[in-house]
């Protein structure tokens, strides 16, 4: 099969949808993969390291869309992107169409297959392609936070970790699962004092026994979360509902209550936001204050370490990609668990919890795919 692998354009966006290593495996299995020139470039991959594992290097994105059939990706595509797209092709990338329905309107009108790295499963029912930049955002939230707590950045002027005689922040995780223990492994290895509020009891057993009593943790309810968040210096969302959007758990009436100076990091910003006044922002221009909270809701967090973040999704998302450069669709068939990742095929949504966020039609994407 014919592999493209376009540059990112997503501002302040330097990840790489394959790196060399993933393309000479491509290639030693048959497939041709062609690399958009300079693809690579920001998370440190030369193009003569990928002409090296038997990429061709192409100009530009127009000339990789047209001779490819697999589009690997990272981020979702662009408008620009959109239009050239045609049934023809399978995108294989983050989507997170919930809370995009312009995007999700481009792709049904293309008439691609889109599968989205944030829905497909495992046989434990976890989001093996989510995890990786989960571990990643969890980390690079706490890092984060402790900057945008320092004056000169909007913050109340806190260290994060305290000093002998002065009290560490107070730092609230909403959210257990992998986005919320890797912040919380960060925020308590900085010496925070740190509280997890979930809602699965199992889940909080298992944090416990993790952090050997390190950590607090809150089962869910709305008193839990409202105490918590009001005794915060910060907090971070990392509340997920695979593929459908965030819950709003912090409501603007609960910013008047909070400390001024006080931190929101929103790492559910891909699936709308879990605080009700949370926008996306920007690397570039990644803060803005409402009420006197300052919120952090950069929409690619992983983006800022490209290198690692490359490499650590490559290392997820290759058996899967590889899966579907051998067999095609018929991949999907033979792994129920890639399949779940399917959420567009020939103009309808094929996720039903996909389905449900965009008010559409749910249909059931073998039914579809049987047609092409």
């Amino acid at each position: 099969m014919k592999v493209g692998v376009p540059s990112e354009i997503k501002p302040n966006e330097h990840r790489v949808g394959l790196t060399p290593t993933a393309v000479r495996e491509y290639v030693e299995r048959g497939h041709e993969v062609a690399v958009q020139a300079g693809a690579g470039t920001g998370a440190g991959y030369s193009d003569e390291a990928y002409r090296r594992a038997g990429a061709a290097i192409v100009a530009d994105a127009a000339a990789i869309f047209a001779a490819s059939k697999l589009i690997v990706k990272v981020k979702e595509p662009q408008p620009s992107e959109w239009a050239r797209l045609n049934p023809d092709h399978i995108l294989f990338t983050y989507l997170h169409l919930a809370p995009d329905p312009e995007q999700a309107d481009g792709l049904l009108a293309s008439g691609c297959a889109a599968i989205a790295y944030e829905t497909v499963t495992d046989a434990a029912g976890g989001l093996p392609l989510l995890a990786p930049m989960s571990e990643v955002a969890g980390r690079i939230a706490v890092f984060s936070a402790g900057e945008t707590l320092l004056k000169h950045n909007g913050g109340m002027g806190l260290l994060i970790s305290g000093v002998p005689g002065v009290p560490p922040a107070r730092v609230c995780v909403l959210g257990g699962g992998v986005v919320g223990a890797n912040a919380a492994r960060m925020a308590a290895g900085l010496g925070a004092e740190v509280v997890v509020v979930e809602r699965s009891i199992p889940r909080m057993r298992q944090l416990d026994d993790m952090f050997l009593g390190r950590i607090l943790t809150r089962y869910s309810t709305l008193d839990a979360v409202e105490e918590e968040v009001l005794k915060a210096d910060v907090v971070i969302g990392a509340v997920l509902t695979p593929g459908a959007s965030a819950p709003k758990l912090v409501r603007r009436e609960h910013l008047k209550q909070m400390k001024t100076g006080s931190v929101l990091v929103d790492v559910s910003i891909d699936q709308g936001g879990c605080f009700e006044t949370s926008r996306p922002t920007t690397h570039a221009d990644p803060t803005y204050v409402v009420d006197g909270v300052v919120h952090y809701c950069v929409a690619n967090m992983p983006g800022a370490a490209p290198r690692t973040s490359s490499e650590a999704l490559v290392h997820a998302t290759l058996p899967f990609g590889l899966a579907l450069a051998d067999r095609g669709l018929e991949a999907l068939r033979e792994n129920p668990h890639l399949a779940k990742g399917l959420n567009v095929l020939n103009g309808a949504i094929t996720h039903p919890a996909v389905a449900q966020a965009l008010g559409k039609d749910f249909v059931d994407p073998f039914g579809v795919w049987a047609k092409r």
